[in-house]
């Protein structure tokens, strides 16, 4: 039987999940708070909660997958620990940015420069590494 361990991307799939889980917290609080079952009831805050929870969802598996290919296919630790930090600190940045503040702020710049780092960066390394 052969056996494949992927401890970084278990490590940074773990962190990912507790901040995904903290988002989902964040909007079911304040649906139960403010009574919105549905939508955002034209609640700007509820919307930018709601848009936090989402954008997560929206990068995270995507870039979560590349690192987990990338870690198969034996890429160097550093260059995964370096992704899946970015990946990290992006998207919990981008989500701190989007929360409290309207409009652009160096957060959200921040965290989609370092979120889109991780997916550029393991898309090469999967592509040049690999296949080229």
């Amino acid at each position: 039987m052969f056996i494949m361990l992927v401890p970084v991307t278990a490590f940074y799939a773990a962190l990912l999940c507790l901040c995904y889980l903290y988002l989902s917290m964040l909007v079911i609080a304040y649906r139960r708070q403010h009574k919105v079952s549905l939508g955002y009831g034209e609640d700007k805050h509820l919307e930018q909660v709601i848009r936090c929870h989402g954008n997560f969802a929206e990068y995270v598996p995507i870039t979560l997958f590349l690192l987990l290919v990338a870690e198969l296919n034996k890429g160097a630790p550093v260059f995964l620990h370096l992704a899946g930090a970015s990946l990290l600190f992006g998207r919990v940045l981008h989500a701190y940015g989007l929360r409290h503040h309207h409009g652009a702020s160096w957060q959200r710049v921040w965290g989609t420069l370092l979120t889109f780092f991780a997916m550029l960066g393991l898309s090469a390394l999967v592509l040049i590494e690999f296949y080229l």
